[in-house]
């Protein structure tokens, strides 16, 4: 009898995580696929221009759009996530995410219906954001109050994983898709077959998700009356510097990860002479080391602490900053490429612990709209117009100054990481 309650056990634990896992995978490969045909597709078919530079800046604002609705989303799926169900608003997040992207593969072009392409284009973000924004936490949550206490940043990674498995599958598909198309047909069709796929991934999540049970924490939560009426406020009211401090601590981890990703890929392609294939090459295979140090920096954060990790993490991210001219001007593939891999390296460094780190700033009734706020609102600054700015600073200066952005960001998260409280709230 004990054998047994001990094996169904741990298949429920093998479900809590996978179902972590594949949420995240099905929303960032959503979210991903947007990025790549940001740089590749978009500026052509939405945004077509005299000047190529005004068409990629125009589709890579509509990119942004994304990070500016993930706040509005945190909020909303933050609420009922904290007050009602977490299992609930997690499904219905995954739905809204793979709603707008299935519809963005059935827009039809600017030469088509004109000005009404972009602004459909954009609704669609912004229905991509407003999923996001109420998945990720609520993904991460689902693991983390599953988890002993020194395991807790093992068992947060799992979520964290989605981000590269879904980097992987939507490059791979991008990179079989312009290998076996011609340029003609791949801008025609090609381009929307990811998109309208995904819906095939959001039924296996949507499945897996239903399966889910409440997390212990959230169970303990609502027994013991410990709700509040309105998270949002009560999270401002207590919780002000957790938030601000959480915030600014993250804001490093999506900067390093766009730099790496949506801005080298169009500055490479566009002014350094690599082919997209190539590059595409390049950055697939530099994922391969940020899904690798995610769970090696896991093992560490609960050794040594998750603050603590990402501090080291943050200071080697600063130091980067400083090589990022030197490797990315080389001219050389090779080291470029190892840019790419340090870069990535880095990125899994900060990322692995992350969610961890934040979901232990606010305790279990707000903890859901804080987790998620504090990690969008970074996404906001520290990516909504990241690829914006570098190609500006890059053209208009150098990409040592490029490097230099990477190095402040990096500052200002570390006096935020010191900063931060020292508390663990209850789980």
């Amino acid at each position: 009898m004990k054998d047994n309650l001990k094996h169904s056990n741990e298949n429920s634990l093998k479900h809590v995580l996978f179902g972590s896992l594949i949420g995240t995978t099905i929303e960032f490969f959503d979210f991903y696929i947007y990025a790549n045909a940001a740089v590749l597709v978009f500026p052509q078919l939405f945004f077509p221009s005299t000047d190529s530079t005004n068409s990629v800046l125009l589709s890579l604002a509509t990119f942004s759009i994304a990070f500016l609705s993930r706040p509005l989303g945190s909020a909303v799926f933050g609420h009922y996530g904290d007050k009602i169900s977490r299992k609930t608003t997690l499904v219905i997040a995954l739905l809204t995410m793979g709603i707008s992207t299935v519809c963005i593969g059935f827009l039809p072009s600017y030469a088509s219906i004109g000005i009404t392409a972009p602004l459909l284009l954009m609704l669609c973000r912004f229905g991509q954001g407003v999923g996001l924004g109420g998945e990720w936490g609520g993904a991460v949550l689902l693991a983390i109050e599953n988890a002993p206490p020194n395991k807790r940043a093992w068992y947060g990674m799992f979520p964290q994983l989605g981000a590269p498995i879904g980097l992987l599958l939507s490059g791979g598909t991008f990179l079989i898709l312009t290998d076996t198309l011609t340029s003609e047909d791949f801008l025609d069709y090609g381009w929307r077959i990811p998109f309208i796929a995904s819906s095939l991934l959001v039924v296996v999540g949507f499945y897996i998700r239903l399966k889910i049970t409440e997390t212990p924490a959230f169970e303990n939560a609502k027994k013991e009356k410990e709700e509040v009426k309105i998270p949002f406020f009560t999270l401002l009211k207590f919780y002000k510097n957790q938030l601000i401090f959480g915030t600014f601590a993250a804001i490093t981890t999506f900067l390093v990860f766009y730099l790496m990703t949506v801005f080298t890929l169009s500055w490479a392609t566009s002014d350094l002479g690599y082919s997209k294939r190539d590059f595409l090459l390049m950055q697939l295979f530099s994922v391969l080391f940020f899904a690798l140090f995610i769970p090696v920096s896991a093992l560490f954060a609960d050794r040594i602490g998750r603050r603590k990790m990402l501090i080291y993490a943050t200071i080697a991210i600063a130091i980067f900053g400083f090589a990022f001219s030197f490797f990315l001007n080389s001219g050389s593939s090779v080291l470029v490429t190892l840019f790419l891999c340090v870069g990535m390296a880095l990125m899994g460094f900060t990322y692995g612990p992350l969610g961890t780190f934040l979901s232990e700033l606010f305790p279990t009734n707000v903890r859901y709209s804080g987790t998620s706020l504090a990690f969008n609102l970074a996404g906001i600054i520290g990516a909504a117009f990241a690829p914006m700015i570098a190609i500006w600073l890059a053209t208009q200066y150098s990409l040592t100054y490029v490097g230099f952005y990477l190095s402040t960001a990096a500052c200002i998260s570390l006096f935020s990481l010191l900063m931060v409280s020292k508390k663990e709230h209850k789980f």
